[in-house]
C-alpha cells in the first residue's frame, strides 16, 4: 500500500514532494549520487557534501595504504530497506554491500587502478570502473551515507502531511561529515508494520540510465576512437560510395584492445581524461529531474479538476486553515515540480520568535525562479509561502509579516496566498512598495489565479506558472 493511502492524504504523486512509495514492495528508481550533485536546492548540496566527504575519507585512507581503517568505513554500508527503492523481489530487502561479496567489492575498490591514479573522482564513479558495482549498490551505498538528511526530510514531511511519528528510535548509522565518523542517534522515525521507513525526495531519483559503463563506452569512448582511426587512416577505415570515409563501432569492439570491459574504460580513461570530463558535462547538461508522469500514469487534466474542485469546496476561515494549507502546498508542488522543492511547513526562525507558514528550497536552474538570482538580482534559495485563509482582504499587516522573514542569507522572494482580493491594485501597490524599499519582492497569489494556471494544464499548457509569475512581477515591480 501506497504512503499516500495508508495515510488517507487525498493527493496524488503529483502533488507529493517525496517518492509514494509502496511499503511493500520495491520501486525500481534509485537515488543517483551525480544527478543528486547536479542539483542546486539547499537539501541536495547539503547531502552531496556528506557524500563526497565519505567518499573523500574513504579514497585517503586507501590511497594512503589505511586498508584495515577503510574496511571498517566500508562496513556500515549495510543493505537498507527503509526506501523501497531499488531491485529487490518481494518485500523489500536492499541489495547493497552484503556480507557474502562485502569483502569481494571492497578487495576490487582497494586494488584498483582507477582508485590509486585517481580517475575514480566520486562515488558515482565505482559504477562505471569497478566490476561488482552497479546502479543499485551505488544508490544503496549512497542511501547509507545520507540516511541523516533522509531522516530530517522525511520528519519534515510527515509534519507537513500530519502522519504521526514514533519517537525515541534508532535512526540507523549515517555519515556525519563534521566528526568524520558513523553515527546512529535516537530520533522520531516513520515506522509502518514494525518496519523503519524513510521518504526520499522524488526529486533526487532516477532510472539511473545516463550515467553508465555501457554509455559512456558506446557514445564516448567508441566515438572518440573512430575521430582518431579516421585522423590515422587505420586498417579499420571504409569507404562510401561517395568516397566518404567512415570507422563501425562493431569493427572497434571486434579489436582486443577496446574491447568492452571496466578495467578498458579505466585505463582509457587514466590515457584521454578529457574524454571522461566530456561524458559528465554532457550528463550535467542533459540531466532533468523525473517527471510526476514517469512514477504515476494519472492524468495532469483529471487532476488539475480535481485540486479545482477540492480548492473550491474549503471555506475560508480558521477552521479550515489546516486544509487549506496542505491543499495549496500540493497545488504548488503540482504547479512548480521540480523548479521549487522540499516543501517544510511552519518553520521557526529567529529563534523560534516568528514562523513562515511554508517554505520550499528553490531548484531551478532554467525559468522564473532561476531569474530571480540572475536577473532581478535577488538571493531566493529560499520560496516563502504565506497561506491566509481569510474571509478578508489581507493589508499592510501581513505583507508586513512575510517581507519581515526575507533576510540575504535565507532569501528575499514571497509568494502571499489568499482566498480572494476585492482591491487587488491597492495590494500590487502595497508589493511595490516593499520592492521599492529594497526589502524583497512579494507576488499575490488567489484562488482564481491558480484556478487560471489549473486550467491552462488541462488545455496543454507546459509550465502555466511562468507566464503567470513573469507577469505578476511586473505587475508589482512596474507601477
Amino acid at each position: 500500500m501506497k504512503i499516500s493511502e495508508r495515510f488517507k492524504l487525498e493527493s496524488t504523486q503529483f502533488e507529493l514532494d517525496f517518492v509514494d512509495i509502496d511499503t511493500d514492495v520495491d520501486l525500481p528508481l534509485f537515488v543517483d549520487p551525480f544527478f543528486l550533485g547536479c542539483r542546486s536546492d539547499s537539501w541536495s548540496v547539503n547531502a552531496t557534501r556528506t557524500l563526497r566527504s565519505f567518499f573523500q575519507a574513504f579514497i585517503n585512507l586507501i590511497r594512503d595504504g589505511e586498508e584495515d581503517q577503510a574496511r571498517a568505513l566500508f562496513d556500515y554500508l549495510h543493505e537498507p530497506n527503509e526506501t523501497c527503492l531499488g531491485l529487490s523481489i518481494g518485500r523489500p530487502r536492499g541489495n547493497a554491500i552484503g556480507s557474502i561479496d562485502s569483502q569481494k567489492l571492497f578487495n576490487s575498490i582497494a586494488q584498483s587502478e582507477a582508485v590509486a591514479t585517481g580517475i575514480v573522482e566520486d562515488l558515482e564513479d565505482f559504477r562505471l570502473f569497478i566490476d561488482g558495482i552497479d546502479k543499485d549498490k551505488v544508490s544503496d551505498m549512497t542511501t547509507n551515507i545520507i540516511r541523516g538528511h533522509l531522516v530530517k526530510y522525511t520528519q519534515e514531511q510527515c509534519k507537513l502531511w500530519g502522519i504521526a511519528l514514533n519517537e525515541n528510535i534508532q535512526s540507523g548509522f549515517f555519515w556525519d561529515r563534521t566528526t568524520h565518523n558513523w553515527i546512529n542517534q535516537h530520533e522520531s522515525m516513520l515506522v509502518i508494520e514494525g518496519r523503519k521507513i524513510l521518504l526520499t525526495p522524488k526529486g533526487i531519483v532516477s532510472y539511473s540510465k545516463k550515467y553508465t559503463p555501457q554509455k559512456y563506452y558506446n557514445h564516448f569512448v567508441l566515438e572518440y576512437l573512430q575521430h582518431e582511426h579516421l585522423r590515422n587512416y587505420s586498417r579499420l577505415v571504409q569507404y562510401r560510395n561517395d568516397g566518404t570515409p567512415y570507422v563501425t563501432k562493431k569493427s572497434l569492439k571486434e579489436l582486443p584492445e577496446s574491447e568492452y570491459s571496466k578495467n578498458f574504460l579505466a585505463s582509457f580513461t587514466s590515457s584521454h581524461p578529457e574524454v571522461f570530463r566530456d561524458f559528465k558535462d554532457w550528463i550535467k547538461n542533459t540531466a532533468t529531474a523525473i517527471s510526476n508522469e514517469e512514477l504515476n500514469d494519472a492524468d495532469p487534466i483529471s487532476i488539475s479538476q480535481y485540486l479545482i474542485s477540492r480548492l473550491g469546496n474549503i471555506q475560508p476561515g480558521g477552521e479550515s486553515a489546516s486544509k487549506y494549507h496542505r491543499l495549496a502546498v500540493g497545488i504548488l508542488e503540482f504547479l512548480f515540480y521540480p523548479h521549487v522543492t522540499s516543501p517544510i511547513v511552519e518553520r521557526e526562525i529567529h529563534d523560534g520568535r516568528k514562523r513562515i507558514d511554508i517554505t520550499f528550497d528553490n531548484s531551478a536552474n532554467t525559468g522564473f525562479f532561476h531569474r530571480l538570482h540572475t536577473t532581478y538580482q535577488t538571493p531566493a534559495q529560499f520560496i516563502f509561502v504565506e497561506c491566509k485563509n481569510y474571509s478578508r482582504d489581507v493589508a499592510n499587516p501581513e505583507i508586513d509579516q512575510l517581507s519581515g522573514r526575507f533576510s540575504i542569507n535565507r532569501g528575499k522572494f514571497g509568494l502571499l496566498l489568499c482566498r480572494s482580493v476585492d482591491n487587488m491594485d491597492l495590494l500590487l501597490a502595497r508589493c511595490n512598495d516593499t520592492y521599492v524599499d529594497g526589502r524583497g519582492i512579494m507576488i499575490p497569489i488567489v484562488d482564481d489565479d491558480l484556478v487560471s494556471m489549473l486550467n491552462k494544464i488541462k488545455d496543454g499548457v507546459a509550465n502555466p506558472h511562468e507566464q503567470f509569475l513573469t507577469e505578476r512581477f511586473r505587475s508589482v515591480a512596474l507601477r
